[in-house]
């Protein structure tokens, strides 16, 4: 796996990004607005998916990476109730829930990979190498 220096470069959080950004982007329709609450919740949790990607990369070393993954990843079970919600509600219609669960799983797979990797790795971080920046990834 190359090294990765700046969370920008890490794929997991790019689509991270782009699940945030898609939730956004569908919870402004108006049948939204009167559900204010579910809103709220499903923009907070896909948000907060990427955020915890950042902030577990951000911390510098591997076991707390793999705390904030396992944070992400419950988050990212979070997003697919909330848009099952959504779908029962009919705040959505069917094509895109699938897009949106699609997406979920897309990164949810690509968090599972990562976790897998950081298991098996013997680098600890760059909080504990000496010199030069070690990342974990």
């Amino acid at each position: 796996m190359p090294t990765v220096n700046r969370i920008e470069d890490l794929k997991a959080w790019q689509k991270a990004r782009l699940l945030s950004s898609a939730i956004h982007r569908v919870t402004r329709d108006k049948v939204f607005q009167e559900d204010y609450d579910l809103k709220r919740q499903i923009r907070r949790s896909g948000g907060s998916v990427m955020d915890n990607i950042a902030e577990g990369f951000g911390r510098g070393n591997r076991g707390e990476f793999i705390q904030f993954l396992g944070i992400a990843r419950g988050s990212l079970t979070e997003v697919k109730s909330q848009l099952y919600r959504s779908l029962d509600n009919e705040y959505i219609a069917q094509i895109m829930f699938d897009d949106l669960y699609a997406q979920t799983d897309e990164v949810n797979r690509i968090v599972d990979s990562l976790l897998t990797y950081l298991n098996n790795s013997d680098n600890k971080g760059r909080r504990y190498s000496k010199g030069a920046d070690e990342d974990i990834v």
